[in-house]
């Protein structure tokens, strides 16, 4: 019988190193997303000689599990040039990378089609287990090595794209995290803001005899006891419930919605785009169930799921600062739920909160406003960027190939 494929045994051999000397001490596991990752076990006492050498460039997987996770825990060292895992862990290589590029298979380990492929092949066992066997059965379409090196150029430029996208976002944040704890939490704001404040008194005795080159605490600015936060906070700031600067809504279901270009939000950021707004204008949205540290702003039309709370901001000059405030809270010490994590409205309308200088707040906004404008941005391009890359994926099953006996 004729075929475009082959099986991926006739290109991968295994490799099988000890640590014998116990000189590698990086420990390594594989994650279902098919990343490297630190691992958590407790290795006091272990004996390190026991465990596997992998070897930058070499792959390593564990079939023990894909018939119960639907996914093969498969991943390509890239980030360091050797590391141990546990001999549970299948490590292999390439046998000739001028036939077969190690960047080309890992991609074809990313398609669902592979996963689909290996979680059927594990129908027999109990626990879920496919064996090496099985692995190496599964067709893989092999283009000629000028081929792969396009396509994986080409996927390897989008995944870049995204990296670099997250990277500037992740920068960002901490920039206006550090921003909000300076300004906020160490009351290190610039001091020449007190002059141009106008809506609350601030005593001229505490603006005179000050270091201006510094920030307000620093400079003497001064410090007045608030009991409700049983806290020094500066002179002219009070405190208020969440409730009063917020109002939390319900977020609806979203099934029967149709496909659009308005963003649908869960607790793990975008899902999709849809046709219909549940809110048009800027929101904090806050996990209600699962996993409830992941705030989230939003400052275009957009659907919030029935899991997941949204916010109407009463004075939207303070939704950054709500932001950083919001993103500090440990909520999981406030869960009102049994098995699963859960959040209530009257929680969260009842946390207090320092309510600075209007003129402060204002600033803040504005400087942080730029850079969140950004980070959305790159969100969005992220999304696509993301869609792109899955579409790549599926079409290595449709790369032209030379037709081989089987």
């Amino acid at each position: 019988m004729k075929s475009n494929y082959r099986k991926i045994g006739d290109f991968i051999q295994q490799v099988n190193t000890k640590n014998a000397d116990g000189s590698i001490e990086l420990l390594l596991g594989v994650n279902l997303d098919k990343v490297f990752i630190n691992s958590v076990a407790n290795t006091i006492g272990t004996d390190m000689t026991k465990y596997k050498v992998i070897k930058k460039g070499q792959f390593g997987c564990k079939l023990m599990s894909v018939g119960r996770d639907k996914k093969l825990p498969i991943s390509r060292l890239v980030d360091y040039e050797k590391a141990i895992i546990s001999s549970a862990y299948y490590v292999f290589e390439v046998v000739d990378e001028n036939i077969l590029n190690p960047e080309y298979l890992m991609m074809w380990f990313l398609r669902p089609e592979s996963d689909r492929y290996l979680w059927f092949q594990s129908g027999g066992d109990v626990r879920g287990r496919i064996t090496w066997d099985d692995l190496c059965q599964l067709p893989i379409k092999v283009p000629s090595i000028e081929k792969q090196r396009e396509i994986v150029k080409e996927y390897n430029s989008i995944i870049n794209r995204i990296k670099l996208n997250e990277t500037l976002n992740h920068k960002l944040e901490d920039t206006a995290q550090a921003l909000y704890k300076h300004w906020f939490v160490d009351f290190e704001f610039p001091i020449n803001l007190c002059h141009l404040e106008r809506s609350r008194e601030v005593s001229i005795e505490s603006l005179n005899n000050i270091d201006y080159s510094k920030g307000y605490k620093s400079s003497g600015g001064k410090m007045v006891y608030n009991e409700e936060l049983d806290m020094e906070i500066p002179e002219g700031w009070e405190d208020t419930k969440l409730s009063e600067l917020l109002e939390v809504k319900y977020g609806k279901d979203y099934k029967h919605l149709e496909a659009g270009d308005i963003p649908l939000y869960g607790s793990g950021g975008i899902m999709g785009y849809y046709n219909k707004a549940l809110y048009e204008k800027p929101s904090i949205l806050i996990p209600r169930k699962g996993s409830l540290d992941n705030i989230l702003f939003v400052d275009e039309p957009f659907w919030s799921v029935d899991t997941m709370f949204y916010t109407i901001i009463k004075e939207e000059s303070y939704i950054n600062y709500l932001f950083q405030f919001l993103k500090k809270i440990d909520y999981y010490s406030l869960n009102v739920g049994s098995a699963v994590p859960s959040m209530t409205t009257k929680v969260l309308n009842d946390i207090s909160i320092i309510l600075p200088l209007p003129k402060i707040l204002e600033r803040y906004e504005n400087l942080t406003s730029k850079m969140f404008r950004i980070v959305k941005q790159n969100d969005r391009q992220n999304f696509i960027l993301v869609e792109l890359a899955s579409t790549i994926l599926s079409k290595m099953s449709k790369v032209e190939t030379k037709t081989v006996e089987v």
